[in-house]
C-alpha cells in the first residue's frame, strides 16, 4: 500500500518510513526524527490496513503456538503484546486488532522518540493513527496527538 497514492500525493512529497506491521525500531525512529527535527515535518502518520497480514501472522502464530521462521518471527514477535492485550479486552476481530496497534504505535512514538514529543507538544507537529479500508479506498482516523490542522487532514 503506497501513501503516495492513498493521499494522492507526488513521488518525494512524502517522507516515507515503511516497515511491515509499522515496527518501531531505531532506524525507524531515527528516520522520523530526522524528518520531523532536520525537516521540519508538521505530520506523523501511522497508516495500516485492513486485512494487515503481519496481525495474521501474529494472530495464526498465537492461536498455533508456533512462530514464523526467518526474519518474519521479530515481526509476530514485537506484536504478540497486541494480540495478547487485545484477547484480555475479548477483541478477535483482525481489523480491530489492526486499529489497536496503530494506536499504540502511535503513543510509543511519542513515548520512544523525545524529539518528537517536544515537536507535539509545542503544537509543532501531530501524530496520527490511520486506518486504511482496501475496498473502499477510505482512511479513517484511529488517534491523533496534537494539532491536526485542515491542512493536514485525509484528502
Amino acid at each position: 500500500m503506497a501513501a503516495e497514492i492513498v493521499f494522492d500525493r507526488g513521488l518525494g512529497d512524502l517522507f516515507v518510513v515503511r516497515t511491515a506491521g509499522h515496527m518501531l525500531g531505531a532506524e525507524v525512529l531515527a528516520s522520523i526524527e530526522f524528518a520531523v527535527l532536520g525537516l521540519d515535518v508538521p505530520l506523523v502518520v501511522v497508516l495500516d490496513h485492513d486485512r494487515c497480514g503481519a496481525v495474521a501472522a501474529a494472530i495464526a502464530a498465537h492461536d498455533s503456538g508456533r512462530a514464523p521462521t526467518g526474519h518474519l518471527r521479530v515481526v509476530v514477535e514485537r506484536l504478540s503484546p497486541e494480540i495478547l492485550r487485545a484477547q484480555a479486552e475479548g477483541i478477535t476481530d483482525p481489523d480491530a486488532i489492526t486499529r489497536l496497534h496503530i494506536a499504540s504505535t502511535a503513543h510509543r512514538l511519542l513515548d520512544d522518540a523525545p524529539g518528537l514529543r517536544g515537536r507535539v507538544d509545542a503544537g509543532r507537529c501531530a501524530v496520527v493513527g490511520l486506518g486504511y479500508a482496501l475496498a473502499e479506498g477510505r482512511v479513517d482516523r484511529v488517534v491523533a496527538h496534537g494539532p491536526v490542522t485542515h491542512g493536514m487532514s485525509a484528502p
